[in-house]
């Protein structure tokens, strides 16, 4: 998706929207006006409904790791969580979490063939308990891979 020009910004605390103009000649049709939400960082969020339901949580919006284009982790200070989330699900993870089997966080979503290559994309083991925030952390980013 090749962006043309933002016609318009609006900065909220935690999040930027930005009404930005689409080029349309990559689908064969006309350019296509967008509302786009960003965290501070500049990263891409989702629409306006998903920055503003994150927002509403008290979650702060951010990438996974720097292969992804897409929030789909963010931390809750006044929870003291971490959440993943994709547009099918979201859980938060807190201190005191043990990773049961069947836990979305325990199936990666990947293949055997990409966990080769990408060793911080392995699943949480089955038992893991969440001793620190690091840990939800790491609990965050697997459940939302596995539900990508």
């Amino acid at each position: 998706m090749k962006i043309r020009k933002i016609i318009k910004k609006e900065k909220f605390e935690n999040y930027e929207l930005r009404h930005e103009v689409i080029d349309g000649s990559e689908y064969n049709g006309a350019d296509v006006t967008l509302i786009s939400a960003y965290n501070n960082n500049g990263d891409y969020i989702g629409n306006k409904e998903v920055a503003a339901s994150l927002d509403e949580r008290g979650i702060m919006p951010e990438i996974a790791d720097k292969e992804n284009s897409v929030c789909s982790i963010g931390f809750s200070k006044k929870k003291q969580k971490w959440f993943g989330w994709s547009h099918r699900a979201m859980f938060g993870f807190k201190i005191g979490h043990i990773v049961k089997e069947g836990n979305c966080e325990s199936t990666s979503g990947w293949t055997e063939e990409y966990l080769k290559t990408h060793k911080d994309d392995l699943p949480m083991p089955i038992g893991f308990e969440v001793k620190n925030l690091e840990d939800a952390k790491r609990c965050a980013i697997a459940f939302a891979n596995s539900v990508s």
